[in-house]
C-alpha cells in the first residue's frame, strides 16, 4: 500500500486498525515469507514499518504465544492459514491514545477504535491480520482482560451507542479527525456470551472506507475485530468468520 493512502487511513480509523493494514498491502500470498512482527506484549497495535509479506528483518519475532493468560489467547502465525498475523509495534506515525468523540453518546464506538476497547481495560493485546485469500482485507483483532461487571457493562455501552448514533459522529487522536457515517447494526453470530456488530463509512482527507467491528464478551475477556479493505474503497466488508472463531476458541483454550 502506498504511503500516501496509509497516512490517510490513519485519519480514517484513527489507532487501532491501522496496524493491519501493512499485513495485506499487496493482498498476494507471500509464499516462503513471513509476516514482520516487532515483539508487541500487549499495549497498542501501530503502523507497520513494512508490509507483512516483505521478509524479516534482523531481530524480528513472532507473536508471542506463551507468557499470560491473555498473550496465550492472542492469534499468532500458523493459527489461520491464508492470513498473515503480526504484532508490530507502535510506529511513530501513528497517532496515540484513545479518540475522542464529538458526541457524548458516541465515545463507546469512538473507544473502541483506540489503543484498548476502552479505559476499564486492565490488560490488552493486539494482532494485525492480513487476509492472502481477499484482496485489500485487513483485520485488527485484540484481547482485552476486565472485570466480568466491567465486561458486560462495555457491551451495554456499546449497543446503546450503536442505537444512538446512526447518523454518524467524528472522533479525533493526536490531533487527527475522522468521521463516520451511517452506524448500523450489522447481523453477525459468534459462539461468546454476548456481542454486538456494527458497520460503518470511515471518512477523512477526501477518501472513505467501509468498516466493520465486532466486539464479543466470553466471561471477563472482551474480543475486539475490525475489518476494513483498504483496496476497495466502499466495498462491502465483513470480519471473516473463521478469524472470529479462531480467536474465540483460543480464548476458551487459554482460560
Amino acid at each position: 500500500m502506498r504511503m500516501k493512502a496509509r497516512a490517510t487511513l490513519v485519519a480514517l480509523v484513527p489507532a487501532l486498525l491501522f496496524a493491519a493494514v501493512g499485513c495485506s498491502s499487496t493482498g498476494a500470498p507471500a509464499t516462503g515469507r513471513t509476516p514482520d512482527p516487532k515483539g508487541s506484549e500487549g499495549s497498542a497495535g501501530g503502523a507497520p514499518g513494512a508490509p507483512a509479506a516483505s521478509p524479516d528483518p534482523p531481530g524480528s519475532a513472532p507473536p508471542k504465544t506463551g507468557g499470560t493468560t491473555l498473550e496465550r489467547s492472542a492469534l499468532a502465525q500458523g493459527d489461520l492459514p491464508g492470513y498473515q498475523v503480526s504484532a508490530q509495534g507502535k510506529n511513530p506515525g501513528a497517532p496515540d491514545g484513545q479518540p475522542q468523540a464529538d458526541k457524548k453518546a458516541c465515545q463507546p464506538l469512538a473507544d473502541i477504535m483506540g489503543d484498548k476497547p476502552d479505559p476499564a481495560a486492565r490488560e490488552t493485546v493486539n494482532r494485525g491480520i492480513g487476509s492472502q485469500k481477499q484482496m485489500g482485507l485487513a483485520v485488527s483483532a485484540s484481547v482485552s482482560s476486565y472485570s466480568e461487571s466491567d465486561a458486560k457493562a462495555l457491551i451495554a455501552r456499546l449497543k446503546a451507542a450503536v442505537a444512538a448514533c446512526g447518523t454518524g459522529f467524528s472522533a479525533t487522536v493526536d490531533k487527527q479527525t475522522g468521521s463516520y457515517r451511517e452506524v448500523r447494526t450489522a447481523d453477525y453470530r459468534t459462539s461468546g456470551d454476548e456481542s454486538v456488530s456494527w458497520t460503518t463509512t470511515a471518512a477523512g482527507q477526501g477518501v472513505s472506507a467501509q468498516v466493520h467491528l465486532v466486539v464479543v464478551r466470553e466471561g471477563d475477556t472482551v474480543v475486539r475485530l475490525m475489518a476494513l479493505n483498504v483496496a476497495g474503497g466502499l466495498q462491502k466488508v465483513l470480519v471473516p468468520q473463521e478469524v472470529t472463531d479462531k480467536q474465540l476458541e483460543k480464548v476458551r483454550k487459554a482460560g
